[in-house]
């Protein structure tokens, strides 16, 4: 089988018998990206259509769009610019540029109606994340193989390529004499990962290389997949859920080994406070102390309320305070409200205007999760807050249990 034969292949393995009818292509215009782009066309199984970020921080990024759009009107396929002006010079760059590429790329997808956004991260793209992460302190997830295929912002994201060499797909360019662009950000050693592209030439004599940073990364995606097996049995039969709260047995969950342990607190906390990453490990482990300790604790947008029998895991009502979302959208990433919607009607949290519901006791539920559920209100007047027993022709449905014990395996 020829090189350009072995490539299509890997994407014909990577999607199987059934791919999605219409794949989106996020390309830079790098060589890892327009690479990806010519081999989804060779493969030819999907309607294509394309789409460039401007993150607008360099002046170079419309020429670069300009050379996307050129390089895929040659192939008749769709292109598209999204536009990033989200930066307030505050934070991580690279970190905030990749998280908003996430949810711009999904608005897009679901614009257009994507099945599925194909990524061309590669090879030496996990062993740079690797060793990044290596220098974070990663635990087992954090050093663990990326994900080829992955939900984030409700969309699909794919990565066919990732246990390709870069060099590989850049040698199938040339071989096409097809030009690709480079950034030149991928040479200032400001950026985490071009310091860890440079570090990788040190240890190759060392036998430490793409290739082998990649398989280790393998045989911990393997240790992380039998942790998240773990817990997902726990999780079956030790956790309940109440009113979008999940309660966990909290004398079974001492007994767990620490890193099974940290593994449920870590999705307890994300699946609750509809976060798409953990909090920080140190974060973390002081929840953990409290926890052992019977003490309550603040952390990631949740409340962890402990007693002698349970840890109960719910929304903080701060994190939710300013929260709004018309009454036929889900709220708070997980809320879904049914009644009777009319416009002007907004979903916020019920907050100190619990106090006015007359039955709220009753629901047995604690304070602090009525404080943070779905309240109906038009203006400043609360019409319904069904978690906290005023009902008025509303309901409030959120995931349960089993929702979360799937989520323990998913993510």
């Amino acid at each position: 089988m020829t090189a350009t034969g072995q490539l299509i292949a890997t994407i014909e393995r990577h999607f199987g018998a059934h791919p999605p009818d219409r794949i989106g292509v996020a390309v830079s215009g790098g060589s890892d990206s327009l690479a990806l782009l010519h081999l989804l066309a060779d493969w030819g199984r999907a309607e294509l259509v394309a789409a460039t970020v401007d993150h607008r921080l360099r002046p170079e990024a419309a020429e670069e769009a300009a050379f996307v759009a050129e390089r895929c009107a040659a192939l008749g396929v769709p292109h598209s610019v999204v536009v990033w002006d989200g930066w307030d010079g505050k934070g991580n760059l690279q970190a905030e540029a990749r998280r908003s590429r996430y949810s711009l790329l999904a608005d897009w997808a679901g614009a257009v109606g994507i099945g599925a956004v194909a990524l061309g991260h590669t090879m030496d793209d996990q062993a740079e994340t690797f060793l990044m992460r290596v220098s974070r302190r990663a635990g087992v997830d954090g050093l663990a193989r990326m994900n080829t295929v992955f939900e984030r912002h409700r969309q699909r994201f794919d990565r066919p390529l990732l246990g390709t060499p870069r060099a590989t797909l850049q040698a199938y360019l040339e071989a096409r004499d097809i030009p690709w662009i480079s950034d030149p950000s991928n040479e200032d050693e400001r950026f985490d990962r071009v310091r860890a592209r440079e570090a990788m030439g040190y240890l190759a004599p060392l036998g430490i290389d793409a290739r082998a940073l990649y398989e280790v990364a393998g045989h911990l995606e393997d240790a992380s997949r039998a942790l998240a097996q773990a817990a997902y049995e726990f999780a079956e039969r030790k956790v309940s859920s109440a009113a979008g709260d999940l309660v966990i047995d909290r004398a079974a969950l001492r007994q767990l080994p620490h890193e099974t342990r940290r593994r449920l607190l870590a999705a307890a906390l994300c699946w609750v406070g509809s976060a798409a990453y953990p909090p920080r490990r140190e974060a973390l482990e002081g929840v953990d102390l409290a926890v052992g300790a019977g003490e309550g604790a603040t952390l990631h947008g949740c409340r962890i309320l402990t007693s002698a029998m349970t840890v109960r895991i719910t929304r903080e009502h701060a994190a939710v305070a300013a929260l709004a979302s018309p009454t036929t959208e889900r709220w708070d990433g997980r809320w879904q409200l049914e009644g009777p919607h009319q416009g002007g009607l907004e979903v916020r949290a019920v907050g100190e205007a619990l106090n006015t519901c007359p039955d709220w006791r009753a629901t047995g539920l604690p304070r602090a999760t009525l404080l943070a559920s779905p309240g109906i209100w038009a203006g400043e007047a609360l019409l319904a807050a069904p978690v906290a027993g005023y009902n008025a022709g509303w309901v409030a449905k959120t995931g349960g249990a089993a929702e979360f014990a799937a989520f323990l395996i998913t993510h």
